[in-house]
Formats: structure tokens, sequence, C-alpha cells
């Protein structure tokens, strides 16, 4: 069993420490004083290890079938769902985000889960004439093979979950390398998954950062990589693949905009600017980081917004008073004070925040901020930030907020507010983004519809769907003559 004060990896069944001995601290983002534990930083020799493992164990998984492996995952959400605060509370201790974010997160992942589960009986193929007389011609999936699954610290129960249970129930093994900031919760995971009857070695777990990442990726034994994070480190991943064709599912960065036409009903915006740009801290690749708003109705937005904003309590995740919690580290609370100072230096004007949150604790807190009179082509509208910082864009019309919408290199997901029902349709035409919500919040999706982004935001097959078996599984066609 996992000691949630050291925490090891699961190699072929058992929790072992890192073969070089080094370990890294786990601090909690709210209490810089709470050390969680200290848990394996991993080398080249331990993702070896892992691979071994699952390269061992991949013949006999994929031999039970996927129904079989169905009644496994099956057993693994009931173990979840009666851990449901352990889950909760190591993500909000360890993450940051609010203990209700977190719990929703658990929630998610549970139908994530159960989704999966129900494709067992439709992982197949198609019948389809042949053109020669007495031949039976048919499609069908098999296995990938060993994946290897590269998951971030913003949903450390969730991401790795949309991308383990596919595998599993595809026939893949499996090396999960968690973020470094949120061991915890992915220790958690690897225990229900071996509890539920998860062979040794089919599911391995490697903490660690870049060393391990790397090596997973460079294994020649590896035919898939699975990541989700930074644009700069998925087109890493993505070079270093090239040369021996390694197939790749890679869910990168976003800059989503949300538009607010002069007809919309500006109190159902100003709701889904506050969810989707200030819960979970902004932390979330389909966060709202820009507002477009037809000028015609700009003041009055924030007449409505800004109030709310200034009202919002910032404070650890564990307090129920606590509205938005802090972000994840150091490194976060610097990057979004330094963007909104340069957003001030380009000519954007502090509408409400601005600055670090302080806190009777020592934690990386940042005030839920609110930047005006940006400019669309500037840095902070162009860039992703993964903070609760918002910038607030003037558009004289549809089309002006559309060509504003599309003009970052990112496409996660996009939204628009708007009376008009020929708009509405119009948008999900135009939006250069993957998933797109119409006078919604504009976070997310649900667990059967695919979790993706376009243009440098994704790349390969998305998630969450019955799309996913693209990426887990080859399709194979025969042709049988009787």
């Amino acid at each position: 069993m996992i000691q949630p004060d050291h925490l090891l990896n699961h190699i072929d069944g058992a929790w072992l420490p890192s073969r070089s001995g080094r370990v890294r601290r786990n601090l909690n983002p709210a209490d810089t004083r709470d050390v969680i534990g200290e848990f394996a930083d991993s080398g080249t020799a331990d993702v070896t290890a892992a691979v071994d493992a699952a390269a061992a164990a991949q013949t006999a998984w994929d031999a039970i079938g996927p129904i079989e492996r169905a009644a496994v995952l099956r057993r693994a959400a009931r173990l979840i769902e009666e851990r449901t605060e352990q889950f909760a509370a190591a993500i909000t201790r360890e993450q940051g985000k609010r203990l209700s974010e977190a719990r929703g997160e658990v929630a998610r992942s549970l139908a994530i889960l159960e989704f999966t589960i129900g494709e067992a009986r439709r992982l197949n193929g198609v019948t389809t004439p042949a053109e020669d007389p007495r031949t039976f011609a048919v499609t069908f999936r098999r296995p990938l093979g060993v994946v290897g699954l590269i998951t971030p610290w913003n949903f450390p129960l969730a991401i790795p979950m949309w991308k383990v249970a596919p595998a599993l129930l595809a026939g893949c093994a499996a090396v999960l390398k968690p973020s470094p900031l949120t061991p915890l919760t992915s220790a958690l995971l690897a225990q229900a998954f071996a509890d539920a009857g998860v062979p040794a070695g089919v599911l391995d777990l490697v903490q660690g950062d870049r060393e391990a990442g790397e090596a997973l990726v460079a294994d020649p034994r590896v035919a898939g990589i699975s990541f989700t994070g930074s644009l700069p480190v998925g087109q890493a991943i993505n070079r270093a693949g090239a040369g021996r064709l390694l197939r790749t599912q890679l869910e990168l960065g976003g800059k989503n905009a949300l538009i607010v036409l002069a007809d919309a009903d500006l109190d159902a915006a100003v709701a889904a600017i506050l969810h989707g740009a200030f819960g979970q801290s902004g932390q979330r690749c389909s966060s709202t980081s820009r507002v477009v708003v037809d000028r015609a109705v700009h003041d009055d937005l924030l007449a409505r917004l800004l109030p709310k904003v200034r009202a919002m309590r910032v404070g650890p995740g564990d307090q129920e008073w606590a509205d938005i919690g802090p972000v994840v580290n150091d490194e976060r609370q610097q990057a979004c004070l330094d963007a909104i100072g340069k957003a001030v230096a380009e000519g954007a004007e502090i509408a409400c925040g601005s600055g670090a949150a302080e806190l009777d604790v020592p934690g990386y807190f940042v005030q839920p901020t609110v930047l005006t009179n940006v400019a669309w082509d500037s840095e902070i509208a162009q860039e992703e930030v993964f903070g609760p910082v918002l910038s607030v864009i003037g558009c004289a019309g549809y089309d002006d907020a559309m060509r504003i919408a599309n003009s970052v290199r990112y496409g996660m997901s996009g939204t628009i507010f708007t009376r008009d029902p020929a708009l509405m349709f119009q948008a999900l035409q135009d939006f250069q983004a993957g998933m797109l919500h119409v006078n919604r919040p504009g976070v997310g999706a649900y667990a059967h519809l695919p979790h993706m982004g376009a243009k440098a935001s994704q790349l390969g097959a998305p998630e969450c769907s019955p799309d996913v078996w693209d990426f887990y599984t080859d399709l194979r066609s025969a042709c049988i003559a009787y």
C-alpha cells in the first residue's frame, strides 16, 4: 500500500523507490509549510523497468478480451467512488483547487470511466461487401501496444483517467508519468486499479519530471505517447518520436475567447465568464481568458461583471468560504504577475485585481484580475497565462468579434452569447476551435464528447469519446474466402 508521505513508483505490481535514490518534496500550494511528502524523482532506469514490466504483461492483458477488462475497470470505478473524499482531499491539498471543485473532478473521472466501460461491447469494426464471390470482408481493432501517458497537474485525476481507462480497455499496457506537482493523486489512482485486480505490469506508475518523460518517449518499445501539457513540450515530443513514426496524441495550450454580442443575455454571460475565467483559478486549457464584447454593451457588461469579481474571496481550497484557491506553485504565480505587468506596460488597464493576494498563510495566491483596454494583438491577448487573469477586448459586431477570436495560434474552445439563432449556428462554422459552446460556460465537454482542440491546441485523435480508439488501437482488415 502507498504511504502518503513517501510516494514511490509502482512498477510490476510493487511500490519501489527511484533507482537513483533521488526524491522531490511535494508542497501544499495553499500553505507551503505543509510538506505533503517526498516522492520518487525517477530517471531512465526507472522508466526502463516500467516498460519492461508493461511489455511483459501486454500479451496476457490483450488475451482476456475487452468485456473481461471492462469488469476489472468496473471494480476500479466502485473503489474510486467509495474513496471520493480521499481523492478530493488529495487533489485540494496538492493542486490547490477548492474542495467542491475537487469533488467535481472525481465525479467527472467516474463519468469518463463509466463511459469507457460501456464501450467494451462496441470495440468493433464493420462488415463490408467483397469484390470476389464467396468472400467475407471485415475490419476489426487490435491494441496499439505499450503506451506512455504523460499528464499535467491541473486535473491530476481526470486527465490520467481519460488516458488510463481507454488504454486498459483497448488491451494496452500503460506507463503513467504524472506531473511532479501532483504525485499523491496519481499514486491513489494506481492503487485503486491495483486493488481492482489490474494485473502486475499492466499499469505502471513512474513519478518524476523531464528526465522520466524523455526516457518514456525515447523507448522504442513504447508504441504511442498520449500527452497533455504545454505547446513547447508537445512539439518536443513530436520531434523526438518522428524518426520512428511514434504515434502521438497531444492536447496542448489554449487561449479561449467568449464572445458577447449586443443582443446577449448579459447576466448569463457574466455567470459564464466568472465560471470560465476564475473557476479552478483559471488553470484549465479551456479557461475563458479573453472576453470579446460588442462595444454597444461593453460598459454594461463590465458594470455587472466587476463587482462580482471584486467580491470573490481568495483562500485555501479546503475552506468553504473561499471562492478561488491558489495557483499551483511559485512559478505559476510569478508568471501571472509578470503577464499582468507586461500587459499594463503595453497599454492595458487594470479594472480589478492585479497582484498576489496576501493571506495569513504562505501560499501561491493571485487576485482574480480583469484587464480592459486590451489590444487584440497584444501578448496578453495572444499567449496563454494559465491563471485567474481575464482580458476584455472591445469589438464592432459579429464579424469583428470572430476575427479577434480566431486571431490566436490556439484553438481549444470557443463560446458565443447571442439571442440570434442564425449567428449561433454561424459561429459553429466560423470558430477555429475544437470545443464550442453557445450561451453557456465555455469549459470542457461531456465524457462522451471529444475533448479536443484545433490548430496548435491538438495533434492526433481526440480524447474521451469513441474517437479515442483511433489512438489506442490499430484498425485491421481481413478478407476470408470460403
